[in-house]
């Protein structure tokens, strides 16, 4: 059983599958730092040669290096010749040294500040582009979860944890590839220098080092816990805003403006609080450390006099030595905040890790065999359904054989299990016990994919998108000319009204097609449908918001296009009623009774109540 990596680095491994990006990263960060740590170095004859040193003792830079390659020449072997013909063309005035060595280091700030932009482009890139694959790859899980889990969990948290929190994980990506990476490196390099000017001071400043990684573990902790509290709270701003505003036609006919701003203030408190948590612990964590790093200062300047005074450390080195450690420590300290936004990131990489857990729908599915086309019957054989193990059965013991071809009206109260039970037919859901058989198949033992592209499905509410109203149409498929958009709209008497429109078949529709009528809305769902060629029709209440002449105009359209097909209705106008093959009754989730409307009408109570109230309504002429 192989363990796995936390939330937060297991998608942060995933920037490995971007090679290049990530050695540019590497080497662009090291050359930078490198820079630095030569700086450092060659700070040691420039203050040498200043201090005036130089001019007492006959010192240039020409004699230092001699002096330098002397006391190294066994470390340089072959390179010794090389090393000593470079040497004899240094200056030997010490003021044209100086200048010399103000020249390299220029060269090197202008190669560092190089090696310094290509570093930040290639992790700002190789971030982006891991993120942005991240996010897709979440979104794609979240569109093949069953229904049933986006129900219930709810759109607005899933869209949260989508977008806000794969941009809370790229943060916490910028600081560890960017700014940590950069910040680290220079220490190290700092770190190297001070060591090489004296290792001792730099030993006793790592052994004091344990408490600040107590500090930022504790404060890291704090951080985590309260970075989920406030995406969490995010997630309910989410929904309160959402659903007041989706539903701001309620709102207003209700006069809840008030009810509406309440709990979006209560979610925003909510918000505030736990963010404030995470605020504090950042607000202390940065002095703290600060403050400990001047008692780590007081301390090496303590152990140095010493030192000095017993003659065993040159003044001068232990000088650099503590500028080494300085810079070391000025690179290190923007750490702690680094530290803290990888630590707040680990929250949303927990949120994201648990969201792609989730199981999906059709996984298993697609090594199974396609279905081939509908031709001879769709049965229900014992079907019993509920939405979770605690909740009620919403579907009880359904028994029922439909032809090919059959136009099956299925009625019943509200809340009787009507959507239920089609939403079963393309596998919204599965059946909790017994089996639903496409032409003698169980469609669980087949792809579920094949299964879907031979189902059409128009429902009450009908779906459109921010897009023109051909794209609108042609939803879900590919490959699908213009013409066959217009003519699946002449079908579904929608042509006339959008040509009407002021760019025709280009007109942009509106958020959730609020720009178009609910009529309007229904017929481009019917067209849709229309364009799939489905062999199996599914119309749940599609005509509900469509006036009686345009409803006899669509049935009778429906009626063509349903031939050869099967056609499942589900209806509160007896006109649709009335032109079905067979009438489906059911109440509290079982199978009333099944017959056409004349036997129905003679030897079933619960038809006969519908039929004098729910479907008479529903007719115009009546």
């Amino acid at each position: 059983m192989t363990t796995r990596l936390p939330a937060f680095w297991h998608f942060a491994h995933r920037m490995l599958r971007q090679r290049g990006l990530v050695v540019g990263t590497l080497v662009f960060a090291g050359l930078s730092a490198g820079g630095l740590a030569a700086g450092l170095v060659t700070f040691a004859p420039v203050l040498k040669l200043i201090l005036g040193e130089g001019r007492a003792s006959g010192e240039n830079l020409r004699t230092l290096s001699e002096q330098w390659l002397a006391d190294h020449a066994a470390s340089l072997g072959p390179l010794r010749e090389t090393a000593n013909s470079m040497v004899a063309l240094l200056p030997t005035d010490p003021y044209d040294g100086i200048v010399l060595i103000m020249l390299g280091i220029g060269v090197l700030t202008i190669l560092g500040t190089i090696a310094n932009f290509l570093h930040q482009w290639c992790s700002l890139t190789l971030v982006t582009r891991v993120i942005a694959s991240i996010r897709l790859e979440i979104f794609r899980h979240v569109l093949h979860l069953p229904l049933g889990t986006v129900i219930a969990r709810g759109p607005a948290e899933l869209v949260s944890r989508v977008n806000k929190d794969s941009v809370e994980l790229q943060r916490g990506f910028l600081a560890l590839t960017s700014k940590a990476l950069a910040q680290l490196t220079k220490g190290i390099a700092a770190f190297g220098a001070a060591i090489y000017f004296d290792w001792r001071l730099t030993l006793v400043a790592v052994l004091v080092a344990p408490p600040f990684a107590i500090i930022l573990r504790k404060f890291g902790k704090r951080i985590r816990r309260g970075s989920k509290g406030a995406l969490k709270a995010q997630e309910d701003l989410l929904r309160a805003s959402n659903e007041s505003l989706q539903g701001l036609r309620a709102v207003k006919t209700s006069t809840a403006e008030r009810d509406a701003l309440s709990r979006f203030a209560k979610a925003n408190r909510k918000a505030v609080k736990d963010e404030l948590v995470v605020r504090t612990a950042r607000a202390i964590s940065g002095p703290l450390v600060e403050m400990l790093a001047v008692f780590v200062i007081l301390l090496l300047a303590t152990v140095a006099a010493k030192q000095i005074l017993d003659g065993a450390l040159d003044f001068e080195r232990f000088i650099l030595a503590l500028g080494a450690l300085g810079f070391a420590g000025g690179s290190f300290k923007p750490l702690t905040s680094l530290l803290n936004d990888i630590q707040a990131s680990s929250a949303p990489a927990e949120r994201l890790l648990e969201l792609y857990d989730l199981p999906a729908e059709g996984k298993r599915e697609r090594s199974l065999p396609k279905f081939p086309r509908h031709a001879r019957s769709l049965r229900f054989t014992g079907v019993s359904f509920r939405y979770s193990a605690d909740s009620p059965l919403v579907l009880r013991d359904i028994d029922l054989d439909i032809r090919h071809g059959e136009r099956v009206a299925v009625v019943g109260p509200n809340g009787c299990g009507k959507t239920t039970l089609l939403s079963l037919v393309p596998r919204l859901a599965d059946p909790t016990d017994g089996a639903i058989m496409l032409d003698g198949v169980d469609l669980r033992a087949g792809n579920l994919r094949s299964l879907r592209s031979m189902i059409g499905v128009v429902t009450q509410d009908a779906v459109l998108f921010a897009d023109t109203i051909a794209e609108n149409i042609r939803f879900g498929l590919v490959n699908v000319s213009r013409e066959q958009v217009e003519e699946a709209a002449r079908r579904a008497h929608a042509d006339a009204f959008i040509r009407r429109l002021p760019q025709g078949y280009d007109t942009p529709v509106s958020e959730m097609g609020a720009s178009l009528s609910g009529g309007q809305r229904q017929r481009i769902a019917i067209a849709r449908a229309i364009l799939r060629d489905p062999a199996i029709l599914i119309m749940d209440e599609a005509t509900s918001q469509i006036d009686a002449e345009s409803e006899d105009e669509i049935n009778h359209a429906i009626r063509e296009f349903g031939a050869g097909r099967t056609v499942l209705l589900i209806a509160h106008r007896l006109s649709t009623v009335l032109n079905a093959d067979r009438i489906v009754v059911m109440e509290a989730g079982r199978i009333a009774d099944v017959g056409t409307h004349d036997e129905l009408l003679g030897r079933c109570e619960t038809y006969r109540r519908l039929a004098r109230t729910q479907l008479v309504r529903g007719r115009d002429e009546s």
